[in-house]
Formats: structure tokens, C-alpha cells, sequence
């Protein structure tokens, strides 16, 4: 079996690692994959990796936070992207398609369609959503906003999907990093992890310093390279830890006590796979929300800049949060295994 899975954005945050994931799953069944991006991508993540891929136009939205004139914008350059993704299709004699969320999944599905192989989408915002139901069956991510609700209308299968993670980063050990970290860590004191990614985003970054000039009682981590200059001053502050971009993540989340991140992602998926609480900033992405503090409840606080020191500190004293993952984590771990069957039940049909 020959699949293609056509993947929005740059090639290098989360849309990526949610692809390459995917890709890594299939590839132990014996899968041959292709990855398709956007001729305008960068695609560090998987040069980074020595992984090659193809190129065909996948418009962008904007995702969650798209609007009507970037829809149309993107919708305008659609109808050239589905019949040039529908001939490299046929070109690479593909025997189906996965499309990952936003223009991937919309791009990938349709073109799948016209090239009439199966597909399956691998959806999160409202736009590929809607496309995917219609065209083909679906996976739903948590920050579909059809994730919560119990009966959806579609003529093909559709299943809640958690975000596919390496399942190994339930492997990490502390004790790899101990040397690697500075004079500031105390083994002494609970410790907190803050990110919004590989890229620091401003509210992230206030969020850290203001709850490092209240606390000096916990050893304060953050990761993420800022997304402006102007936010180095912010995270210039004695009590945060900025490990700034780090490739021993597995490590630091088996000696944190609680992670600080946002409303989305696989970065809270891997934190609840390790049993992790976590609180989430609202809105530091463009001024997203997910609500996923009700798909992982009583796992996830919600906070904002304001309340952080409040929330964090409730958080590390709730032995009960850190009981609530054990709710989810097997399932998270299983769910790329998940992913990767759905997909080939409907691609084998």
C-alpha cells in the first residue's frame, strides 16, 4: 500500500509533527508514505530528519483563526491546488490519501476525490471539518468543536481521534538532564514547565514572568524560541529556567510536576500521556480556544495572564489532577495505533 499525506503550514510545528507521527505508524505496518507539502514550506522538521517530500499547493487559511476574507482567499486558489494535487495523485499511482488538518485535509480529501482514490481526514478547525465529513470519513481531533457533541451527520465514519504522539516520550528519564541544567534548579522544589511550542508567543511569555515575580518557591522551566525580539527582556527574570529550544523533551517532562501550556496541540497530549496536569493559558495563539479542559476533565485548569500564579499553584497542590490523567493516558498512548488502523480499514476497502 502507497499513501500520500498532504500536510498544511511551513513543515514546521505542530501540523508537521501531527503528519510525521502518523507517517512513523504506517511506516512500521509496512506503509509506504509520502509526505506532501506546499511548495512555499520550509519543511525543516522533516529536513531536520533526513525525511524528503513532495510538493504541491495547499493554500492556507489560517486554521482556527481564519476569516471570511482568508477563506475566500484561499478558497480562490483551491480549485488549482485539488486538480494539481489530484494529478500528482495518480502521478505517484497512490492507493488513497490522508489529508491533515486545514488545507491538508481540504486539499488532500478533494483531490483524493477527483482523483478517486479513498482518503481519510485528519480534522481539527471548523472549515476541514465540514469538507472532510462530506467527502469521505473522518477522524476528529479534540479541537474540533464536534469533538464533544455525540451525534454527527455525515454518510461516512467518523470517530473522536486523540492527536497521534511518539509513543516512546512516556520513556523519558530525568536523570539524562540532570547535568544539562543550571545552578538555578533546585532538586529540592516542585517544578513547572511553560510553552507555547517551539515558538514562545507573547502571553506565554508574560505569563511566565508574572507568575516568576511572584513565586520563588518552584523551579520555573521555559521552553520556545521567542516568536519577537521584543519578548527577550520579559523572560529576562532570576527565576525562570529558560532552556530555550531543546531536543530532550521526553527527559524534562519525567521530572516536571506540571505543565503551563496552551489550548491545543500535542504538547498536551504528550503531557497527559505522562501523566502530567496541566494548565492552559487561553487565548495565546491568535486568541484561540479549544476548550479542551472538558474533553480532559479534571486534568486541565484553565487560566489566564492575570490568574496564573493563582491557578498553577492550586494545580500543584491537586493530587487529584495528576490522578485524573491516568483517566486518559493509555488511551493517548494507543491512539496513534488507533489512527493508523482506521485509516487502513478504509483504505483497503
Amino acid at each position: 500500500m502507497k499513501l500520500l499525506i498532504f500536510v498544511t503550514g511551513r513543515g514546521i510545528g505542530g501540523d508537521a509533527v501531527t503528519a510525521y507521527n502518523i507517517a512513523k505508524s504506517f511506516e512500521e505496518k509496512g506503509i509506504e508514505i509520502k509526505i506532501i507539502l506546499d511548495p512555499s514550506a520550509q519543511g525543516y522538521y522533516f529536513k531536520k530528519r533526513n525525511i524528503e517530500w513532495l510538493k504541491s499547493p495547499i493554500p492556507a487559511a489560517g486554521g482556527h483563526a481564519s476569516s471570511k476574507s482568508t477563506l475566500l482567499k484561499a478558497g480562490l486558489k483551491a480549485i488549482k491546488a485539488i486538480i494539481s494535487g489530484a494529478n500528482l495523485i495518480k502521478k505517484e499511482k497512490a492507493d488513497g490519501v490522508v489529508g491533515v488538518i486545514g488545507g491538508g485535509a481540504v486539499i488532500g480529501c478533494a483531490a483524493a476525490k477527483l482523483a478517486r482514490v479513498p482518503a481519510v481526514g485528519v480534522v481539527a478547525t471548523p472549515t476541514d471539518t465540514k469538507v472532510s465529513l462530506k467527502l469521505n470519513p473522518t477522524l476528529l481531533l479534540p479541537e474540533s468543536s464536534l469533538f464533544t457533541k455525540e451525534h454527527i451527520e455525515s454518510k461516512y465514519e467518523v470517530k473522536k481521534q486523540y492527536s497521534p504522539i511518539k509513543t516512546d516520550v512516556i520513556l523519558g528519564d530525568k536523570n539524562n538532564i540532570l547535568n544539562k541544567l543550571p545552578s538555578q534548579y533546585d532538586p529540592n522544589k516542585k517544578s513547572v514547565l511553560f510553552s507555547s511550542g517551539s515558538t514562545l508567543f507573547d502571553d506565554m511569555a508574560k505569563a511566565v514572568r508574572k507568575y516568576a515575580e511572584e513565586n520563588d518557591n518552584v523551579n520555573i522551566f521555559l521552553i520556545g524560541a521567542p516568536l519577537k525580539e521584543e519578548l527577550e527582556p520579559i523572560i529576562d527574570h532570576p527565576n525562570i529556567i529558560n532552556l530555550g529550544y531543546i531536543n530532550y523533551i521526553d527527559d524534562l517532562y519525567d521530572l516536571i510536576d506540571l505543565a503551563v501550556i496552551t489550548d491545543d496541540g500535542l504538547t498536551l497530549h504528550e503531557t497527559i500521556a505522562c501523566e502530567i496536569p496541566v494548565v492552559v493559558v487561553i487565548g495565546v495563539k491568535y486568541g484561540r480556544y479549544h476548550g479542551l479542559s472538558k474533553v480532559f476533565d479534571g486534568a486541565v485548569l484553565e487560566s489566564n495572564v492575570e490568574n496564573i500564579s493563582e491557578k498553577v499553584n492550586t494545580a500543584l497542590e491537586n493530587e487529584e489532577m495528576r490522578i485524573a490523567t491516568t483517566k486518559y493516558s493509555q488511551d493517548i498512548i494507543n491512539g496513534t495505533e488507533d489512527l493508523t488502523n482506521f485509516v487502513v480499514k478504509h483504505i483497503s476497502k
